[in-house]
């Protein structure tokens, strides 16, 4: 006769069975086939902290050159800490979302404030700190101090998905809760650095998100996914705004002449001042994107007359968004052509 709660304790024991098998393959694979990136060298809280800053919304490819380069300007927070903030911007130029380089400063600033000399192992003490949130908190204790937790960016969102053939939505609450429990189901009792590295790696180059290569995936065995070519799923996008941003080129006295960015999405760069809309062409039109936003520039020439600017010479232009030195950058094209 079976004793009281051993199907059960059997069952479960299967499930565990199951899942480090599942770990042991991918952690295999990973060991094989993962990249040498260059925060992958170094388990430096700090090092940590700045790679995980950089590559919010930004391609490992875009921010190798820019993460080598910082470390070898500011290789500790206390480096940071004695910077200018435009020198921070100005190594900052032209990744993008320049309010992560503000923050890493701010971090700098506030750890040696209070007498902290490294980047804290804590979660709690790191969400505390400016511009880190629950992931980011989550991916230094992971990344450098080898704690075991769930870390859910759009690779691992992905895979797991897949992986539990979830088909509704990933980006409401629901979604968001099985994604949390899918990752936790998953976590190793040690060894967070690993198996986190290892998961994000299958999602960044096997499970990607235009046909995925399934056929060289570790856990293909295990897979769930009827056709995972159509997951995940995700809520309908909200539509793009137009915006309409008109702007000043003001070249006087061997100088051009910006105003400092009074908002925080550019929080300590200098942009093209703006102007009044109007009916006469452009001079220069510029087109991005910010998010969902899609952003025509305009740019004119124009007087400074007694406009509250800053005129800097051409061979020491301060930080400006990308956008903006493009426009300098064509409009000065324009310039040297009528010479």
């Amino acid at each position: 006769m079976a004793l009281s709660g051993t199907g059960k304790s059997n069952k479960a024991q299967a499930c565990a069975n199951t899942e480090q098998k599942i770990r042991r393959k991918l952690w295999r694979w990973f060991k094989r086939y993962g990249r040498d990136l260059p925060w992958r060298r170094t388990h430096d809280p700090y090092a940590i902290l700045v790679s995980e800053f950089m590559l919010q919304q930004t391609t490992v490819n875009a921010v190798i050159p820019y993460f080598e380069r910082w470390m070898a300007r500011f290789p500790t927070l206390a480096s940071l800490a004695r910077s200018a903030e435009k020198d921070v911007l100005a190594l900052w130029q032209g990744l993008g979302y320049y309010r992560r380089a503000h923050n890493l400063r701010q971090v700098a600033l506030t750890l040696l404030k209070t007498g902290r000399a490294e980047v804290p192992d804590s979660l709690t003490e790191l969400r505390t700190l400016p511009g880190v949130g629950d992931y980011t908190a989550a991916a230094v204790a992971s990344f450098a101090f080898d704690a075991v937790q769930p870390l859910i960016d759009a690779n691992v969102a992905r895979v797991l998905a897949r992986f539990r053939n979830w088909k509704e939505p990933i980006d409401d609450a629901a979604g968001r809760a099985f994604l949390l429990q899918a990752a936790r189901e998953l976590l190793p009792k040690a060894g967070g650095r690993l198996h986190n590295s290892a998961l994000m790696e299958l999602g960044a180059l096997i499970c990607l998100a235009r046909n995925p290569k399934c056929r060289r995936c570790p856990l293909r065995r295990d897979c769930a996914a009827e056709r995972p070519d159509q997951l995940p799923k995700r809520r309908p996008l909200r539509a793009i705004e137009l915006v309409l941003d008109t702007r000043a080129f003001i070249f006087e006295r061997g100088k051009l002449w910006l105003e400092r960015a009074s908002g925080p999405r550019w929080r300590g760069m200098w942009l093209l001042p703006g102007t009044n809309p109007t009916d006469r062409c452009a001079d220069h039109v510029e087109r991005y994107f910010i998010t969902r936003f899609h952003v025509t520039m305009r740019i004119y020439v124009e007087r400074r007359h007694d406009r509250d600017l800053e005129g800097y010479p051409l061979q020491a232009l301060p930080p400006m968004p990308s956008a903006h030195r493009r426009a300098v950058a064509a409009m000065l094209q324009r310039v040297h052509s009528r010479t």
